[in-house]
C-alpha cells in the first residue's frame, strides 16, 4: 500500500537537544540530552496536491513503553504538533513600515521602503529590528526564514548574528541594487562592491551553524547586467550557495524589464541568461508568468515563493497557484509573508489570503494542501527537505504546537461540528479552520533545534 501524503499520529517526538535533530532512540538509550514531546502530530510524507489521503494511527500507550526514562512535555487534546513554518520570502529590514498606506509597489518602495531600509546601515538600528523580527517569527510559529536584507553588508551580518543566538535556520544575503535612481542617496551599491560583500558574508556565514547564504540581486529593474553577471558567477562558483530574488510581481516591472533588457525573451530569461536559475533559486511572487516561463521553471527546478498577503495588500495581482501546482508544469512552491509588502507575520493569516487568491481563480484548496505550503512544500522549494519540513528521523527538530481551538471562533466552530462525517472529514474540517481562521493566538509553543524558544503560556 502506498504511504499517504499526510499523517496524523498521536505519539511522541524525541529530540536530541545538542544535535537539534529528530532522534530515533531505542529502548536502551540514555535519557541524557534527550527530551520528548507528546501529542497529536500532523506530518507530511508527500505533496497532497498530487497524492495521498489522511491516516490516523498509534495511541501513545503503544509508543511510550519503547522509550523509558525520557522526560516528556505533554500537549493536551486540541493541540496539534507540526513541523515549524518556513517563510520563503520576507524583508526583515522593513519590519517598522508594515501596513504603509495607499501606494502600489513602485511608489511604495520610494516613499516608505528604501528610506527605512537605509537606516539599517547603522548596526545598532539593524540589530534592534532583527531582534524584534526574529522574536515575532517565533511567536508566529515560524522557525526558518529566507530574508532579504539591503545593500550594506552590516545589515546581513547583524541578521546572521541574531539568528545564530537563537540557533535558527536562516537564509540571507547582501541585497544588490546598483541601478542609479533606485532609492535615496547612499542606498545603491556597485556591482564590484556587491561581489566583495557577498563573498565576505558567504565565507563568514555559509554553513556556519544553521546559516545559509543567498546571492541576492533584489529584482531585475533595480540591477544592471554587470551586477547580474557578478551574481551569476557567484552562484556558479560558491559551493551550496542559494539565489533569492523577485520575479514578475507587478505589470510595471514586466514592462520595465522589456526596456532594460531588450535581449531577454521575458522576465525569467533575464536570470536564465546569467545562470541564476535551477535548484536552490527562489523567485518571489511570479504573478505575471507566461506558460513558457512556468514550463522552464518546472524543467529547471527553480522555486517560487507564493506571497498572497503582499500581492493583495499592494494590489499586485493573483498568483496562478493552479498552474504552479498542476501536473503539466509543476513548480516547487513555498509560502512567503513578504513583510512589509505583506501585512501579517503569521503564516496562517497568509494562508487565509492564499485560499482567497485561489478561489478568485476557481481553484479551491483544502486545509491540508494549504498547510503543506509553509511546511514540506517550502522545504522542497528551498531544497531543504532533507533537513526540514517533516518529522522523518534525522530531520532538524524545528516544530510548532498549534492549539486548534485557540481562539473563540475556532473553539465555537469545533464544538458545534464534532459529528461531521468520518474521522478524515473531521480532521480536514479542523485543519482548514486552523489554516484560514488561525493566527498568532493559536501558537502554543515554538521549538527550534529541539529547544522551546516561545511559549504562549
Amino acid at each position: 500500500m502506498a504511504r499517504p501524503a499526510a499523517e496524523v499520529v498521536w505519539g511522541v517526538l524525541l529530540c536530541a537537544l545538542l544535535a537539534g535533530m529528530v532522534a530515533a532512540q531505542g529502548p536502551a538509550a540514555s535519557a541524557a540530552g534527550v527530551t520528548a514531546v507528546r501529542g497529536a502530530f500532523l506530518d507530511y510524507l508527500d505533496d497532497p496536491f498530487y497524492n495521498g489521503t489522511i491516516l490516523a494511527f498509534g495511541p501513545y500507550a503503544e509508543v511510550s513503553p519503547k522509550f523509558p526514562g525520557v522526560p516528556t512535555t505533554a500537549y493536551k487534546e486540541g493541540n496539534v504538533i507540526m513541523p515549524g513554518f518556513i517563510d520563503t520570502h520576507v524583508h526583515y529590514v522593513q519590519s517598522r513600515v508594515t501596513g504603509a498606506y495607499g501606494l502600489h509597489k513602485p511608489e511604495w518602495l520610494q516613499a516608505y521602503i528604501f528610506p527605512e531600509e537605509i537606516k539599517c546601515k547603522n548596526a545598532s538600528y539593524a540589530r534592534t529590528v532583527a531582534n524584534w523580527f526574529l522574536d515575532e517569527m517565533l511567536r508566529a510559529g515560524t522557525t526558518t526564514v529566507q530574508s532579504f536584507t539591503m545593500t550594506a553588508r552590516i545589515a546581513t551580518d547583524v541578521f546572521f548574528e541574531e539568528a545564530a543566538k537563537r540557533n535558527m535556520r536562516v537564509i540571507a544575503g547582501v541585497t544588490g541594487v546598483d541601478r542609479p535612481g533606485e532609492g535615496p542617496p547612499g542606498y545603491t551599491d556597485t556591482a564590484a562592491q556587491f561581489e566583495r560583500d557577498s563573498v565576505a558574508m558567504y565565507n563568514k556565514w555559509h554553513g556556519k551553524g544553521r546559516a545559509l547564504y543567498a546571492v541576492t540581486p533584489r529584482y531585475a529593474p533595480g540591477v544592471t547586467n554587470a551586477l547580474l553577471a557578478k551574481a551569476g558567477h557567484l552562484f556558479k562558483t560558491l559551493p551550496g550557495v542559494y539565489m533569492n530574488t523577485h520575479l514578475a510581481e507587478v505589470t510595471a516591472d514586466v514592462e520595465t524589464v522589456k526596456k532594460l533588457f531588450p535581449n531577454a525573451t521575458d522576465y525569467y530569461n533575464v536570470f536564465e541568461m546569467h545562470g541564476l536559475v535551477g535548484p536552490r533559486t527562489t523567485f518571489g511572487h511570479s504573478i505575471y508568468l507566461s506558460p513558457s516561463e512556468f514550463e522552464r521553471m518546472s524543467k529547471q527546478g527553480s522555486g517560487i515563493s507564493f506571497c498572497p498577503a503582499s500581492n493583495l495588500f499592494l494590489g499586485s495581482g493573483l498568483f496562478k497557484l493552479a498552474t504552479a501546482k498542476g501536473t503539466k508544469t509543476p513548480v516547487r512552491v513555498g509560502l512567503g509573508t513578504d513583510m512589509a509588502g505583506g501585512d501579517y507575520f503569521s503564516q496562517l493569516k497568509v494562508l487565509n489570503n492564499g485560499y482567497k487568491v485561489a478561489m478568485l481563480q476557481n481553484y479551491p484548496v483544502s486545509g491540508l494542501k494549504l498547510l503543506f505550503l509553509p511546511m514540506l512544500g517550502a522545504a522542497r522549494a528551498l531544497y531543504l527537505d532533507d533537513r526540514l519540513g517533516s518529522f522523518t528521523p534525522g530531520r532538524e527538530a524545528d516544530f510548532v504546537v498549534l492549539n486548534a481551538t485557540g481562539t473563540r471562533e475556532l473553539a465555537f466552530r469545533a464544538n458545534g461540528n464534532v459529528t461531521i462525517g468520518t474521522d478524515r472529514d473531521r480532521l480536514e474540517f479542523l485543519m482548514f479552520g486552523v489554516a484560514v481562521l488561525g493566527d498568532e493566538r493559536v501558537v502554543a509553543a515554538t521549538y527550534v533545534a529541539g529547544k522551546r524558544l516561545y511559549s504562549a503560556a
